[in-house]
């Protein structure tokens, strides 16, 4: 039998929810579906079960006795953080879906939900598993690190673009920050922050495109208790608690284009009118944005407010792709190999050309991915050019079509996995070891993947 047929086969959900007949129905429907379903009636005793086995995503209502499901959100979310929550709200509850994004959930459902809304959902955790919570605020020991840590080189354009965050963090003005995925637009938002007069403040995050367009509003203006159903109580919006810092709206390329007007008379009058309030509320939040889309095509396609556009762009800095950063790639390369084991093995010379010599078409992302693979991978203190991914070892990329490139992480992370397997011979436990994921892990990333151990010519 092949156990790689059905791609669900071999995902362990965890249900939790008090209802005793909703649990039930909820387990044989996920069962049904290939899912290995194991179910408790609380928070509290989900936590005890998972100290003993792991789950591969975890399905909790929001409203249970004793602990909630946005607090059990919160104890996974530090416990963890690769396991993905989808957590159940009922219809209109728009506090709860707000509040479980906010705690690390990857996604919410609201009641009354069909087996085939579930299953798409589960599927996409399962799939693209935890991604990094759409809403982040900076620590104080954070504010506290170096103004450009982990902005690494020392090329003449990364000099240039300190200087550029040096002039951005002494003035107030809006910030557009633009560059390819994976360039690293966040650290750069981060480091104008710190470099600031409000470094003292909160520096909160929030991605358009991570948040649901229909909570999105409520998200970053804030609402009055009855605003809306399920508006159960007032809650402050986030430019209201990044007041004395800085607000990060991440890929603003993707906020919608009904909900732009508003964010440009908030731009404009430094002035937040809460959804359902009668009050505005003063401002004193510095606005930092960021996008890989091209902004001004979008502006032509209608997507994107020209309006907007000139307001958020008063300051640009555009961050250079690594490919043209040649002189920064073996910076960057050492950097991240001291974070990837206790061990720190050294790149032989072979090894440093390749590097140079691939173009990094996911840029300083695809290179930190690279150095995990590569590390996963030496048996010896030395990364030689037989433990670097494919894509790198032969060189792909400025000398084919870009359209043969691997530009996704997804198609990163597939190769990664590959060339680890190879090494191993096809040792799925051991490959998974050295990936750090338990089996079933690897198993549904192998079927997702499509990836098999090649048939030998003559093998029965």
């Amino acid at each position: 039998m092949n156990t790689m047929e059905h791609p669900r086969s071999r995902s362990r959900v965890l249900v939790v929810e008090d209802d005793d007949e909703t649990r039930s129905a909820l387990s044989d429907a996920l069962e049904d579906l290939g899912h290995q379903v194991k179910s408790e009636p609380c928070a509290e005793s989900a936590l005890t079960a998972l100290e003993h086995e792991d789950v591969d995503a975890v399905l909790t209502d929001v409203r249970m006795p004793g602990m909630g499901g946005i607090e059990l959100c919160r104890r996974l979310s530090g416990d963890r953080p690769n396991v993905p929550v989808v957590v159940m709200t009922a219809y209109g509850d728009v506090d709860s879906a707000v509040g479980a994004l906010r705690a690390g959930a990857f996604d919410f459902i609201t009641k009354p939900f069909s087996v085939d809304g579930v299953a798409e959902v589960l599927d996409n955790a399962l799939d693209r598993g935890r991604s990094a919570p759409p809403v982040q605020r900076l620590s104080s020991t954070e504010v506290a690190d170096d103004s450009f840590h982990g902005l690494v080189g020392s090329s003449p354009s990364m000099r240039a673009l300190h200087q550029q965050i040096g002039r951005a963090a002494a003035t107030d003005s809006t910030v557009l920050i633009t560059g390819e995925s994976g360039t690293g637009k966040e650290l750069v938002a981060r480091a104008i922050h710190r470099a600031s007069e409000r470094s003292g403040g909160p520096f909160v995050a929030v991605s358009c495109a991570a948040v649901p367009h229909e909570i999105l509003e409520a998200e970053l203006f804030g609402h009055e208790k009855g605003a809306f159903t399920g508006a159960v109580q007032a809650r402050i919006g986030l430019f209201e608690q990044a007041s004395g810092g800085t607000l990060f709206l991440d890929e603003i390329g993707d906020m919608p284009i009904d909900l732009q007007p508003k964010l440009l008379r908030v731009l404009q009058e430094r002035r937040v009118r809460p959804l359902g309030a009668s009050r505005e509320v003063l401002l004193d939040t510095r606005i930092v944005a960021a996008t890989n889309r091209d902004l001004e095509q979008g502006v032509r396609s209608g997507q994107f407010r020209e309006d907007l556009h000139f307001r958020i762009k008063v300051l640009h800095l555009h961050l250079p792709p690594l490919r043209e950063r040649e002189r920064d790639v073996l910076e960057l390369a050492q950097h991240f190999l001291p974070r990837t084991g206790d061990k720190v093995p050294s790149l032989t010379p072979e090894a440093e050309q390749q590097l140079i010599g691939y173009d990094w078409p996911g840029n300083v992302r695809e290179l930190e991915n690279a150095m995990r693979a590569a590390v996963a991978l030496a048996s010896t203190g030395q990364i030689g050019i037989e433990e670097l991914p494919t894509t790198v070892r032969t060189r792909r990329g400025a000398g084919i079509p870009a359209t043969e490139r691997p530009t996704t992480l997804e198609e990163v992370e597939r190769r990664h996995i590959e060339i680890v397997l190879k090494a191993v011979g096809w040792n799925k436990a051991r490959a998974a070891r050295k990936l750090g994921i338990d089996r079933a892990t690897l198993y549904r990333k192998l079927s997702r993947f499509g990836l098999d151990r090649p048939v030998r010519t003559g093998a029965r």
